[in-house]
């Protein structure tokens, strides 16, 4: 019986994971990219297609190069802020497959690709675009790391740096190809993107009212009055900013059939009420989320696209 003792081996504990193979790591990397995220950099197009100059060639090609550079600066803060809230992410029930955390991408691995594509994406606007584009692409990364490391723990603050983060995506277009951009349409992409953001974390904190953690610190922090203060505010100044940018042309007369111009601030209105009934039931999750899975709201802004469409045509 001794020597059974001796012999029973004390159990063994669970090493780090295995490397993953090359097909599984590159597919890890792209999920830690965050794909489905990538629709927000479509916000580059706002300038050109506000101006009416989207519809040319070399337009469009610098539009693709700009959002593809845009991509890569976002994917590197992913890359970067997975790596770094790696060990953090292990105990959450949910961050926890995340592709870092799970150990399928390799937390120097992730460091790596996310600082190349940091280096390579202002590297290459320097090159290929004009010089505000870099400087803006720099910018972005700057701020964004900061909030991954400290600011993300800042009341108020921490609303400011996303919210910029969407105005920066609206405003690249602009200095990408020249086109001035109206004060107007600044206050009107600032403040909507700000209605947004404190409304995904109006829907954060009161669908985590009463349990226990949160998925955000700040949550803790904010007051859901605040909150809803916060984005009610933010709607209002989109609103009238809209109404100012969309009637800054209103003393040049038209030659289309209708001032479509003028008359989009009505979907552009719609929109924003659609918009507020989500966030003021706490469901405003993801933007992009609460556009394309409502078809009322997808409508309305198809309404307006069109609307301001045929206000740039001048049909």
């Amino acid at each position: 019986m001794a020597d059974t003792a001796v012999l029973q081996r004390a159990p063994e504990r669970p090493g780090p994971p295995a490397p993953a193979p090359p097909a599984g790591l590159a597919r890890g990397l792209l999920r830690t990219a965050r794909p489905r995220q990538w629709v927000k950099n479509v916000l580059v197009v706002a300038a050109p297609a506000a101006a009416g100059q989207l519809f040319s060639l070399p337009v469009l090609t610098q539009t693709a190069l700009v959002f593809a550079l845009f991509t890569a600066c976002s994917a590197a803060v992913y890359l970067i802020n997975d790596a770094r809230d790696a060990e953090a992410d292990r105990a959450h029930p949910v961050k926890r497959h995340r592709p870092v955390a799970a150990g399928q991408v390799p937390v120097p691995v992730a460091y790596a690709v996310g600082a190349a594509l940091g280096l390579l994406a202002p590297a290459a606007a320097a090159w290929l675009c004009p010089r505000p584009v870099p400087l803006l692409l720099i910018a972005y990364l700057a701020l964004q790391l900061a909030y991954c490391v400290s600011l993300k723990h800042v009341l108020v603050v921490d609303l400011v740096v996303v919210t910029t983060g969407f105005l920066m995506r609206a405003m690249i277009g602009g200095p990408a190809l020249g086109i001035p951009l109206s004060r107007w349409f600044l206050i009107t992409t600032g403040f909507g993107a700000l209605f947004m953001v404190a409304a995904k974390r109006y829907s954060e904190a009161v669908q985590m009212a009463g349990a226990q953690g949160a998925t955000r610190a700040l949550l803790t922090e904010y007051t859901t009055g605040y909150l809803r203060f916060v984005w009610q505010l933010a709607a209002g100044v989109a609103v009238l900013g809209y109404c100012m940018w969309a009637m800054e042309a209103g003393g040049v007369p038209h030659t289309g059939l209708l001032p479509w111009r003028q008359l989009s601030m009505v979907a552009f209105i719609l929109a924003v009420l659609r918009y507020a009934v989500f966030a003021d039931r706490g469901t405003a999750g993801e933007p992009e989320e609460v556009v394309l899975h409502d078809r009322a709201l997808a409508l309305i802004g198809a309404v307006w696209v069109a609307m301001y469409g045929l206000a740039v045509a001048n049909w």
